[in-house]
């Protein structure tokens, strides 16, 4: 049985990515998985680095990152990656090829990211000392439909990665009692629609089934009032 998976961690420069990873590595350990970080940053210069800013060098250098992945998640790995992977097309090719795939947007708004921006390339990008630069001078093309978005403007890195974790529990990676240890609480799958793709959600049904029984109750009441009303009529 295949207990391996990919977390992509997509978003602009500056957004928390790695600090997500960071975060969940050693929690995932915790609990027995092996784990691994690919961190586009430090990666680079081993997996591509003769390649440029193209849209064409980085396209190859996320397909690059996305074999890596496959491979290490087949063979029972928990991995996730850290890459800005701006382009809708290449995450979704990364997505059919890998089989356990759970997509992660951390956005932020652009002004939050060049205040924050400790670097400077922010700031050298809209100088234009830094062409090609990914949400300035090239587009950042954000996911339609992630597993889980985090505004990392807005939540810590232990809220964030507190979603991650639910998201690998709703699609059955990681077990109700991991997720107690990693957390001290306990947690049980939401069944949200991304939980369980094609499957109904046992809650919403119930929903559906409370919904029809005060219908059905108001129609007893009414139908007992309307016969204790006629046999008034006939006692007069």
């Amino acid at each position: 049985m295949n207990t391996g998976f990919t977390v992509w961690f997509t978003g602009m420069s500056g957004t928390g990515k790695t600090a997500l990873a960071n975060y969940l590595a050693p929690r995932l350990r915790q609990v027995g998985r092996n784990t691994e970080i690919l961190d586009e940053a430090p990666l680079g210069s081993e997996l591509w680095g003769a390649l440029g800013d193209t849209k064409e060098d980085r396209t190859l250098a996320i397909r690059r990152l996305g074999f890596l992945a496959q491979m290490l998640s087949r063979n029972n790995v928990a991995v996730l990656v850290a890459a800005v992977s701006p382009y809708k097309g290449i995450r979704e090719e990364n997505r059919r090829a890998i089989n356990r795939y759970v997509e992660v947007y951390v956005d932020c708004p652009t002004d939050k990211l060049i205040e924050r921006d400790s670097t400077g390339r922010y700031k050298k990008a809209l100088g234009g000392e830094i062409p090609n630069f990914i949400g300035i001078t090239e587009p950042y093309e954000p996911p339609s439909t992630p597993e889980v978005t985090i505004h990392s403007d807005a939540e810590t890195v232990e809220e964030g990665g507190r979603k991650v974790l639910q998201a690998l529990l709703d699609l059955g990676y990681i077990a109700a009692d991991q997720m107690r240890t990693i957390t001290g609480e306990r947690a049980r799958p939401t069944h949200g629609k991304k939980a369980r793709p094609g499957k109904t959600s046992r809650p919403n049904a119930a929903k559906g089934t409370r919904k029809a029984r005060p219908v059905a109750r108001a129609a007893r009441v009414a139908k007992a009032a309307k016969k204790k009303g006629a046999r008034k009529r006939k006692s007069r």
